[in-house]
């Protein structure tokens, strides 16, 4: 097993001094720790001549309590008895006071490699902040638990640009929350002066696995590494009325309502023999969420080849399948959603409405893939020369 070395381990035991002499505010979660568990804020606190005044929290706050969607309040830390502002509510860009209070914001964040995870957002914010303020941003690198040599899915029309996609990236993009914050800041003219520190080790074929660093859930609903697998396609449920498994033990691998039938789901799915899937017929009832307290006849999603697994396209299928099978309970879901409230959910995480109107239409799978596949393509030649590993 590979000895991977994250941004957090790189800036502590070799670059020590870097900070030295600064006020610094620290992005962070609860996953923001190093090879040893240990989180980054008192590793920072403990670094010499660096002054650590705050701390900044993203959606599901510093400890990632909060389920989705729930505002992040003003509070204290308790280990370091800093203030933790939010970056998650009605405000989520640092205002200028906060950023009076600093020479440089660190940002260690744990992504999971799908456009709609909103920590990459967060980061942007934070971004155009610091330069219009002439403030330095230093972004800890961290892995892309899905690797990086995989890209997937249609590039987000800006036209639909929300809190999970402010800017064009492919749903699966293939990218370092490093690699994205220096995409960002040259492809959108940011203008932030941005340091990323690197990792040790890593390399693009490499799965969360392969890295030897242990996985502290960034999110709630992100138990495990097999969750972020299935996620590029598992966050499209959150547009329609199947319950996306929040509330169970396998949020993104179960999938249902009670409306369906299990068997029947699962038969309907594995016809389509998708790549690198197995659909196994689940039933399961939800605590809290959609569909609480009440059983959900649904199916479980079992990658079988990750090199072949296609999530986004899975997500699909997942979708269009239940739609057809019960076309009078199957329901899109309606705003307000990530602090939108005008187009539809579904809509606004896919980046496009073209992508529901297909699956309206009863289009193939293969005529939604192709659809993107030219967008796709010219994306990732944009983003070739900011790929640092």
């Amino acid at each position: 097993m590979a000895n991977v070395r994250s941004g957090l381990d790189v800036l502590v035991s070799e670059r020590a001094s870097f900070l030295r002499g600064r006020r610094v505010a620290l992005v962070s979660h609860q996953a923001s720790v190093d090879a040893r568990l240990l989180h980054a804020a008192p590793l920072l606190a403990d670094l010499r001549a660096v002054t650590l005044t705050a701390l900044w929290a993203p959606e599901h706050g510093l400890w990632g309590a909060p389920q989705d969607h729930a505002h992040i309040r003003f509070e204290r830390d308790p280990l370091t008895g800093l203030p933790v502002h939010s970056l998650y509510g009605e405000r989520r860009t640092p205002t200028p006071a906060m950023l009076r209070e600093v020479d440089t914001v660190v940002v260690d964040l744990q992504d999971v490699g799908a456009r709609y995870y909103t920590f990459i957002w967060t980061t942007a914010l934070v971004m155009r902040a610091a330069a219009a303020a002439g403030v330095e941003v230093v972004v800890l690198d961290r892995p892309n638990p899905l690797g990086g040599a995989r890209v997937e899915g249609n590039v987000a029309d800006p036209a639909y640009a929300s809190f999970v996609g402010l800017y064009p990236l492919a749903i699966r993009h293939g990218m370092t929350i490093g690699e994205v914050a220096a995409y960002l800041n040259a492809t959108h003219g940011f203008g932030c002066r941005l340091t990323v520190v690197a990792m040790r080790g890593w390399r693009r074929a490499m799965l969360w696995e392969d890295t030897g660093l242990p996985w502290v859930a960034p999110s709630p609903n992100m138990p495990t590494p097999d969750t972020a697998r299935v996620y590029p396609g598992g966050c499209l449920y959150e547009g329609t009325n199947l319950s996306e498994g929040r509330g169970t033990t396998r949020p993104f691998e179960w999938v249902g309502a009670p409306y369906l039938e299990a068997h029947a789901y699962a038969d309907t799915l594995n016809a389509l023999k998708l790549p690198g899937v197995v659909f196994r017929p689940a039933r399961f009832t939800p605590t809290f969420h959609k569909w609480a307290g009440r059983q959900c006849d649904g199916v479980q999603i079992h990658v079988t080849d990750v090199a072949r697994f296609k999530p986004y396209v899975t997500g699909l299928a997942v979708i269009a399948v239940a739609r057809r099978l019960a076309p009078r309970s199957f329901a899109w879901r309606r705003p307000p959603y990530e602090f939108e409230r005008k187009r539809l959910p579904f809509d606004i995480i896919c980046g496009t409405g073209e992508i529901r109107t297909a699956i309206e239409r009863r289009r193939p799978l293969t005529e939604i893939e192709r659809a993107w596949t030219r967008g796709l393509h010219a994306w990732m030649r944009a983003r070739a020369r900011y790929l640092m590993y």
